[in-house]
């Protein structure tokens, strides 16, 4: 009978632990700005055409600009759309743009990468 209670508990925390997750997207409003699942403020970059399906940030930008990336599995929800990387890798966009966050943001809620070249903005 432990061992019943023990399982129910645990698959009770994983069904609401991926409710949860399935609610807000792979991002949330924080302090008025989008930010991931760590906390860490998300941008978008001019240069991306929105609903283009692609991100023109790629080799060394991807590498200062880090997108956010989508499983495999992961589905559009909402303002949510997934855009495909010139690798085949999955990115997530909002309204049509893609999402990255800034190598330079130290912790959650600094937003350093905002009007950078004055074509990377934090998502408000």
């Amino acid at each position: 009978m432990h061992k019943l209670r023990l399982t129910a508990a645990a698959l009770l925390i994983a069904t609401t632990a991926a409710c949860a997750n399935a609610g807000h997207g792979p991002a949330q409003k924080q302090n008025g700005i989008l930010v991931g699942d760590n906390g860490m403020t998300l941008y978008t970059f001019d240069k991306d055409v929105a609903n283009s399906g692609k991100s023109v940030c790629n080799g060394k930008c991807a590498v200062n600009w880090p997108p956010l990336y989508a499983d495999k599995e992961a589905k559009p929800s909402g303002d949510f759309s997934i855009v495909t990387r010139d690798d085949g890798s999955k990115q997530w966009a909002i309204k049509g743009k893609p999402l990255y966050f800034w190598i330079k943001d130290q912790k959650p809620g600094d937003t350093t990468g905002d009007g950078f070249k004055n074509v990377w903005h934090v998502v408000q």
